[in-house]
């Protein structure tokens, strides 16, 4: 029993425990390198459309919203941590995924994002909505600008 207690204990210290639950991983600081708005350029295969934006934001503090549009938003919060040497994005249904930045693009989840002045309109939307309710798990009421009927001059 004291082995298994010394080698959890182990790999807590040494970064390889897994991060099984959200509210225990420890929001970390951002690094220059990774602080900002982040979008997809062009088509990406892991992407429902050519068409579709994917969108990752890094405050300096560490929160992280993960904005993905097309028919609709969908925009989770998360925050940054380290996992090992790795810097990684978790969000709150614990999906835990790596971040590399390599010649000016973020590598996240499948896709290559670049830095943005800003975010869309939309990702600030559900910027608003995730300081006003900062507990929520996923925000999905936001209707995208491409769904929205043309307007008549």
């Amino acid at each position: 029993m004291k082995k298994w207690m010394a080698l959890s204990a182990l790999l807590v210290l040494s970064g390889c425990a897994q991060i099984s639950n959200y509210d225990e991983a420890v929001k970390t600081p951002a690094p220059q390198t990774l602080q900002g708005n982040w979008q997809s350029v062009g088509p990406q295969s892991d992407l429902i459309s050519d068409r579709a934006l994917a969108s990752l934001i890094i405050t300096p503090q560490g929160d992280t919203l993960d904005c993905r549009q097309w028919q609709r938003v969908i925009a989770k919060p998360g925050k940054l941590t380290r996992e090992g040497d790795t810097w990684v994005n978790v969000n709150r249904f614990v999906r835990v995924m790596p971040l590399e930045v390599e010649d000016g693009e973020l590598h996240y989840d499948g896709l290559r994002l670049r830095k943005v002045a800003q975010p869309t309109v939309e990702c600030q939307q559900a910027l608003e909505k995730m300081k006003q309710q900062p507990n929520v798990r996923v925000i999905q009421d936001i209707e995208p600008q491409i769904m929205r009927p043309a307007t008549q001059k």
